[in-house]
């Protein structure tokens, strides 16, 4: 066993477990995805009505125009990709049905076609996008109608996803007024309400559109975004004192129970039956163009939170119920498996798979790093080895050290809010703080280099007043550096035509600003205390070497490449890539490249001195790695056990306004976490930062930017 672990701690030794990983992770995730090839899954893009769309087609055998299936066009939410329709797209798939797990617009490897108004790019990909990929699967000849012509299909996504499968049968029904054919049979959105989609059209409307077909929702108990009673639903209690109850039922609501056809001063309906419905007259400016009709409605209400829908093997039943309600009767006589209980589920092996694969993708980069770092030219990246920054001796320097240490820690979390937002009210604080700072440090440059030239002073006490000197001055610069940001928030990575992604500009903002202030308690250490105790500013790592600087770039550049090179390689054979849940390493087209390389200077701040501040606060410590980890997310971590853990208790999440930011951390976290593990076994090698900072920016970078919306097309 000793052995055995000797040699996986060789470069060599690594680098074939994290091969091995790879391959095994993927055979595994491929076997699952295709139903131990029983389903055939493959990569399309078509054109459509407002650009074109891209999906993974997942198509039983025999399934074709000689026995032509049911088909379910299944989409994910805001931010993510078709990936994370894995769930419903391999059950379906393995019960005979043809499945499309569609990227909506401007999403993954989709593209809007003309351009996009800033002000507009909200109300884009989520409206057209599953109506448009309906018009394509409805021209196929693989998808089954009956014998007027209408299509046996369903429309299915979650949280935007889902308010594109209400609005695609409402637009379907208005189309279907004209052509006399459906093109959609059936719908379920999983964690959305009507809330969105009454922007376009109001519920009364939307469920008139609904007709006959057979309608499903799953509404979460702990949602955080949504199936929330409206003001005038609430009681006098609930209005006073937010989250006075433990869960959410949306079958409560007013909007659940009309939704279930259902009287209000019905308590509440019944999640998992099938109500029979009548739709109401379908209006078009006011003018009734078709009369009511009966169809059936459900509510599934399982305990999860929002992100929680599409890794749920709850969630998942409920698809699999609702499926083989809407389409019983219909389904092919060769879909033998059509009637395989909602318990008996296998996607989740397909993310195991996909989970021991991403682990060894991110073990490889350290014995790839080890290698290149040999080569000629690159091993300029290496330079001598130093010495660590002085650890504190006595008590009064432990207590500041760990002090610096929390404060370190949480202050990422505690602006987390604030800066993703860039809040009003929390800005003009940061300018107040950052003033005070800038001043405080004029001030300490100012005494520092007097009391330092004066000439009755002993050289014990000039070279300590030169330190607070010097480095008073880099606290102020640093200091305005901030003040800059803070006042200029809303004009610092706005989004428009450069700065493409909405999410990942706000990401971008609160690393920056993190960083800076790391940064400001680094050099504040460093020159009021161990620049005393005899710490040398090489003991840092920062060498300013130009060659070291320009082989460490290179170096981080080809250990990326050769990385994502395995991930197409995996793609194109097993058709799978590395994720687990919502944290992915996932293929890219060319825009994502050249969006990528205009954030990777921002995101290059943060990445250096967190390299900088872990090394120097944690390699002189026991436990230095955990106590990186710790530092790098402990904060972020915090924040989001306090959020959810207050939603699952009260109902209400600890910042209700926050849902989004809540569910980017899902990514962030594990990704800072690699970071920190990156940032001080690359510095091992090296013994400077460069390395570290360059491949943690570039590969971190360009997975958040692949993993989100990207609008490419904003003017």
């Amino acid at each position: 066993m000793r052995k055995m672990v000797s040699i996986f701690k060789k470069p060599n030794g690594l680098l074939a477990l994290s091969l091995v990983l790879i391959l095994l992770g993927s055979l595994l995730a491929s076997l699952f995805n295709t139903s131990f090839y029983s389903v055939k899954v493959k990569e399309i893009k078509f054109k459509a009505d407002h650009g074109t769309l891209s999906g993974l087609l997942y198509m039983p055998k025999g399934a074709g125009a000689d026995d032509p299936r049911p088909v379910i066009i299944t989409t994910h939410g805001y931010l993510n990709t078709k990936e994370m329709q894995d769930a419903p797209a391999i059950e379906m798939s393995r019960r005979g049905y043809i499945v499309l797990a569609l990227d909506m617009y401007d999403h993954g490897d989709s593209r809007w076609e003309s351009d996009i108004p800033v002000k507009d790019l909200f109300s884009t990909f989520w409206i057209y996008s599953q109506f448009d990929a309906s018009k394509y699967i409805f021209t196929q000849d693989y998808t089954k109608k009956d014998d007027k012509g209408n299509a046996y299909v369903a429309v299915s996504g979650h949280s935007m996803g889902g308010f594109s499968s209400l609005l695609a049968m409402y637009m379907d029904e208005v189309n279907a007024l004209q052509t006399g054919q459906r093109m959609i049979y059936a719908g379920i959105s999983a964690g959305a309400d009507f809330s969105y989609a009454s922007a376009v059209a109001p519920q009364d409307q939307i469920q008139a559109a609904f007709g006959s077909r057979t309608v499903g929702m799953i509404a979460g108990k702990y949602d955080e975004f949504f199936f929330n009673k409206s003001d005038g639903e609430k009681s006098a209690a609930e209005l006073k004192v937010k989250g006075t109850v433990t869960e959410k039922d949306f079958a409560t609501t007013l909007s659940g129970k009309a939704f279930l056809g259902l009287s209000a001063d019905i308590q509440a309906g019944e999640a998992g039956k099938f109500y029979k419905v009548e739709s109401g007259d379908l209006k078009l400016e006011d003018k009734v163009v078709r009369p009511s009709q009966t169809g059936e409605h459900v509510l599934f209400t399982p305990n999860e939170i929002h992100p929680w829908n599409h890794f749920s093997t709850a969630a998942t039943a409920n698809l699999i119920d609702f499926y083989a309600h809407a389409f019983k009767g219909v389904t092919s006589p060769n879909q033998t498996n059509a009637d395989l209980g909602s318990g008996h589920q296998i996607w989740w092996m397909k993310e195991a798979g996909n989970f021991i694969a991403l682990i060894g993708f991110f073990l490889l980069m350290i014995p790839l790093t080890s290698l290149l770092l040999k080569a000629p030219f690159l091993k300029r990246s290496v330079t001598t080895s130093i010495t660590t920054v002085s650890a504190p001796s006595t008590g009064i320097q432990k207590t500041v050290y760990w002090a610096a240490i929390v404060f370190s820690t949480l202050i990422p979390a505690i602006l987390f809010s604030t800066l993703m937002d860039k809040e009003a009210n929390g800005m003009s604080t940061l300018r107040v703080i950052s003033m005070v700072l800038l001043v405080i440090s004029l001030v300490a440059t100012g005494v520092g280099f007097i009391l330092a030239n004066n000439q009755k002073a002993n050289p014990n006490t000039s070279a300590k007043m030169k330190n607070i000197g010097m480095g008073g001055a880099v606290l102020a610069v640093v200091s305005l550096v901030m003040w800059l940001i803070f006042k200029n928030a809303n004009h610092i990575l706005a989004t428009g035509s450069y700065f493409n992604e909405p999410t990942t500009n706000q990401i971008a903002y609160w690393a920056v600003v993190s960083g800076l202030i790391i940064a400001f308690v680094t050099f504040a250490f460093y020159f009021f205390s161990k620049k005393q105790a005899g710490t040398k500013f090489s003991g840092y790592g920062i060498h300013l070497n130009i060659i070291t600087i320009v082989a460490s770039l290179c170096t981080a550049i080809i250990a990326v490449f050769v990385g994502y090179l395995l991930l197409f390689a995996v793609q194109a054979a097993a058709g799978t890539d590395f994720r687990i849940w919502t944290f992915a390493v996932r293929t890219f087209e060319i825009e994502h490249l050249i969006t990528a390389l205009r954030y990777m200077p921002f995101f290059l701040i943060y990445y250096f001195v967190s390299v900088v501040a872990l090394n120097a606060n944690t390699r002189s410590q026991k436990g230095g790695y955990v106590l990186s980890v710790i530092l790098n997310v402990g904060g972020l971590i915090l924040w989001m056990a306090a959020h959810y853990g207050k939603d699952f208790i009260t109902g209400v999440a600890l910042y209700p306004g926050q849902s989004l930011n809540g569910i980017l951390l899902f990514a962030m976290v594990p990704i800072l976490l690699v970071a920190a593990l990156y940032a001080r076994k690359i510095f091992e090698k090296t013994n400077n930062v460069w390395l570290a900072s360059f491949l943690n920016t570039i590969l971190f970078t360009i997975i958040a930017v692949a993993n989100t919306a990207m609008f490419w097309n904003l003017v």
